[in-house]
């Protein structure tokens, strides 16, 4: 792991970075809900980040709590449903900025949606503020419409942000030719162009997210945040996972 004390040692490759952590990374081993464990976790990985010098975004979904398009493919309608989908990311960025505070950080949830007594709305200017302060913001209620998923929410938020970095968690150490859980011989690719993660439907994330980074020239890292340091080595501009990038 790239503790605190050691990660100093090296200017960061990139000063901001943000997020993108699936609600279902929270449930650990779990089938629902939030495990205190992976919380702590996730808590140090921050700090470890924010005592390297990176002003850090998170956004986080809720597929741990409801997920819309599942919702609406049971009955209920599909905004409704999107909007159940946003309450739950709330929660779980309550859940984070709990444990970032418990470790010692400022934290700030900002949420596209209005929900004045228990967050912050998001305003671009005052979360770029509270970066530049050293506060970590995590950005819920996705973008705040039906129909966009939390993936597209986290390409929108760090284009506005200005972010320099896109980090994208997930529980396998990149992008693969292949599901690796399903074919031993599926193949990891170092770097990637945006076409040809829309060409070949990778399934990074959802196709309006990867325009949006495309179009706006985002670097996209995908990593393993099991992995300790995952996200210390990805702003130090180590080569982890996968890159994926506008190359031609």
């Amino acid at each position: 792991m790239v503790s605190g004390s050691n990660s100093g040692a090296h200017a960061p490759h990139f000063k901001r970075v943000l997020i993108k952590l699936s609600g279902e990374a929270l449930m650990g081993e779990g089938d629902y809900g939030i495990d205190p464990d992976i919380l702590a976790r996730i808590g140090n990985e921050i700090r470890d980040l924010r005592e390297a010098g990176v002003e850090v975004a998170i956004v986080i979904g809720g597929g741990n709590i409801f997920r819309g398009a599942g919702l609406a493919a049971s009955g209920i309608d599909r905004v409704t449903a999107d909007q159940m989908g946003m309450l739950a990311t709330v929660i779980n960025a309550l859940a984070i900025q709990d444990a970032l505070e418990r470790k010692g950080m400022y934290a700030r949830v900002m949420s596209a949606i209005k929900i004045n007594q228990v967050c912050e709305d998001y305003i671009r200017r005052r979360a770029v503020r509270h970066l530049e302060k050293g506060r970590v913001v995590v950005l819920a209620a996705g973008t705040g419409n039906p129909f966009f998923t939390t993936d597209s929410a986290a390409s929108l938020r760090a284009i506005e942000i200005n972010a320099e970095l896109l980090i994208k968690a997930t529980k396998v150490d990149g992008v693969y030719t292949a599901d690796p859980n399903k074919d031993p011989s599926a193949k990891r690719y170092d770097v990637l162009d945006y076409d040809d993660v829309l060409e070949r439907k990778l399934g990074v994330m959802d196709a309006t997210a990867i325009v949006l980074c495309r179009e706006n020239k985002m670097p996209l890292r995908v990593v393993d945040m099991t992995v300790p340091g995952a996200f210390v080595n990805a702003a130090l501009g180590h080569e982890v996972g996968t890159l994926v990038t506008v190359i031609r």
